[in-house]
């Protein structure tokens, strides 16, 4: 596993300085300004919890404390410096994404990466920067959470979400039971289902027979152990080579890459959909459309960076079969028999580089609510769904990503359930996830959130004001006590 290294220079931190001046410049962070809630038990109630402090959950949580929201908590199941997929599951060298794009820094440019590693590196680095380093993106991260002072309850997992009374009951790994007004599921790329597993006559994942034989490439592993070895890796997008190339370089003998396919993807039409009309317009469309756009999306796929193909080509041991897809597995006390189309191949060890379906039925934490759930493929005609069965799995999402209820009433407080993860992508576009649409979707979440408290709180909120007690002319000739006004007071 990689290490992070904490980066602390005189520019870093004159930088820090600079950030922090700016937040306060905008009033950064507002008092909070929700009411407060108590259960039945007395207890104070959360207004928000945020599950996964990845990219995608710090920036809401940082969103939502700029909002004047701060009665919230933050967890995450890994480790500080293992959030997100950075330090653990990638295993490209550097982001995919173009180095200039910004998300995270919600419009703060003392808060942007260019600015980050400007500090360290000047003006004439950033120039020579072609895309961001892995790691440094995690480091940066990390950084703008200190600066914007997001607390976040690392080794903390979310085991259930119910409805009680007039809240949320969430459960969490630490044994602590709390009452919650809103949660947003910020778990990301699988936290709206699980790894995808093919199936196969003679292979289960959950076959204990798999441990040091058979690898999903979203999992950890020990690319160590893979020394000497011939691999073969279902699978030729970027996670599939980008598992290969790790492996190799680790000292394998052999990684082969199969596909269905007779070649690799050739377009990433994601990349004709990264501007602002795009990403703030789709979740505004009709159905229609919006089932038009992302089901040609998913079947269109997209290639591999060429960065990750160059990478393959450069290593020796490195091979793609096309045309040749899987049809069995077979593990045996020597390694793996693989069945293919057109032969049968024999490996130490094999990597399944299929990704992650979307399958809210697989989540144990809305277990409560999974069958109640509005998916794709109830707000579509059944021989649309059956042609696009994928796509249909996806849950159909409200305006501020909350989960919405398939029969009303069945499930309350579904609809205080946002989910802002990689399951939104059919509703909304892939703005919780992907860099280019983060500020869009995180905004987005964040101003529901804050509609929806208020609404809820508006009486509240109205009587405060008429109480409102502001003797802005006591120090004038002019000023009247409350009980001799006349009108309104």
């Amino acid at each position: 596993m990689d290490s992070v290294v904490e980066r602390q220079s005189a520019g870093l931190d004159e930088l820090e300085k600079v950030a922090r001046h700016d937040l306060a410049r905008l009033n950064y962070p507002p008092a909070n300004w929700v009411p407060e809630k108590t259960g039945p038990d007395g207890r104070p109630v959360l207004d928000v919890l945020i599950v996964g402090a990845g990219m995608c959950g710090q920036t809401a949580g940082w969103g939502l404390m700029r909002e004047g929201i701060r009665n919230i908590r933050v967890i995450e199941r890994n480790r500080h410096g293992q959030e997100g997929p950075w330090n653990t599951t990638a295993r490209m060298p550097t982001l995919r994404s173009p180095k200039h794009l910004t998300g995270p820094d919600l419009g703060v440019p003392a808060l942007t990466f260019r600015a980050w590693y400007e500090a360290q590196h000047g003006a004439e680095g950033w120039e020579k920067l072609y895309k961001i380093p892995r790691l440094d993106w995690l480091a940066y991260l990390l950084w703008v959470r200190k600066v914007v002072d997001l607390k976040v309850e690392n080794g903390v997992s979310l085991l259930k979400v119910e409805a009680a009374g007039d809240f949320l009951r969430a459960s969490l790994s630490t044994g602590e039971t709390i009452l919650v007004r809103k949660i947003v599921l910020a778990n990301g790329r699988d936290g709206s289902g699980g790894f995808r597993w093919p199936s196969f006559p003679s292979f289960a994942s959950e076959d204990p027979a798999r441990t040091a034989r058979v690898y999903h490439t979203l999992e950890e592993i020990d690319f160590t152990a893979f020394k000497g070895k011939r691999l073969g890796i279902l699978g030729v997008l970027a996670t599939a080579i980008d598992n290969a190339c790790t492996a190799l370089e680790a000292g394998a003998r052999e990684a082969i890459c199969y596909a269905r396919r007779p070649h690799l993807p050739q377009v990433n039409k994601s990349k004709g959909v990264s501007f602002p009309g795009f990403q703030r317009g789709q979740g505004m469309l009709d159905d229609d459309w919006r089932w038009k756009i992302y089901t040609y999306m998913l079947a269109a796929g997209s290639p591999p960076p060429h960065e990750s193909v160059l990478r393959a080509q450069r290593l020796p041991g490195f091979a793609f079969r096309f045309a040749e897809p899987w049809l069995d597995i077979v593990i045996d006390a020597d390694g793996v028999t693989v069945k293919t189309a057109k032969t049968t191949e024999c490996f130490d060890a094999v990597l399944i580089g299929t990704g992650f379906d979307i399958d809210l039925s697989r989540r144990p934490e809305l277990a409560s609510f999974a069958a109640n759930i509005t998916l794709w493929a109830d707000r579509r005609a059944p021989d649309e769904a059956q042609a696009n069965a994928e796509a249909a799995r996806y849950p159909y999402l409200g305006p501020g990503f909350e989960l919405i209820e398939k029969m009303p009433g069945r499930t309350p407080h579904m609809s205080d359930i946002h989910l802002f993860n990689w399951g939104s992508i059919l509703s909304h576009g892939a703005l919780a996830g992907d860099i280019p649409g983060l500020f869009v979707g995180a905004t987005r979440l964040v101003q529901s959130i804050s509609h929806a408290l208020f609404r809820e709180d508006v009486e509240t909120h109205v009587q405060n004001m008429y109480a409102q007690e502001d003797p802005e002319l006591a120090p004038t000739d002019y000023f009247v006590p409350r009980d001799r006004r006349s009108g309104t007071l």
